[in-house]
């Protein structure tokens, strides 16, 4: 698929507490539908990885972070140029070296990895990737896959972060 470009404002959704970029519907389709896992870019900046979410209607939304916003100087209701292509990664987000490397050493950690739904490790991979620090980065590596290896059945953000569980 070639790049697709499109005028496009930001938008705020109360409800969720999000900024995004609204998608058309003629466009969702012919990218794939919504989940698709795209590389944005706005108004010309660096691409980043992003995906659709339903929005109603057959359009979609695409989440855009205040650090994108504040960095590009974006404010609400602004109209923007988006330019969109497939997001042809493995995990649809940048994967640290520290965390390839975990997973190339701890054969177990990287099955179970491998097992569990796109969304999932890519919550995994951004964790890791939340700090600058390569040792942190290692550190929160070496959590997550030891908590994933003896995780229960059912897969727990809590659980995986080390968190004790909810009281209800």
């Amino acid at each position: 698929m070639k790049p697709i470009t499109f005028t496009s404002y930001l938008d705020y959704l109360p409800k969720l507490k999000l900024t995004h970029i609204t998608v058309p519907a003629e466009i969702v389709d012919k990218v794939g539908g919504i989940g698709t896992r795209l590389m944005v870019s706005i108004n010309g900046n660096e691409s980043f990885h992003g995906g659709m979410v339903a929005k109603g209607e057959g359009t979609a939304y695409i989440t855009v972070n205040k650090a994108r916003q504040k960095k590009w100087d974006l404010n609400e209701n602004e109209e923007l140029t988006i330019t969109i292509e497939l997001d042809h990664s493995k995990y649809g987000v940048p994967v640290p070296e520290e965390f390839e490397a975990l997973l190339e050493q701890e054969r177990e950690g990287a099955k179970l990895f491998e097992q569990l739904a796109p969304s999932e490790q890519r919550y995994i991979i951004n964790y890791v990737n939340g700090v600058k620090s390569s040792q942190k980065k290692i550190d929160r590596a070496i959590l997550l896959i030891n908590n994933l290896k003896t995780m229960p059945d059912k897969f727990d953000f809590r659980y995986l972060l080390g968190m004790p569980p909810r009281e209800d």
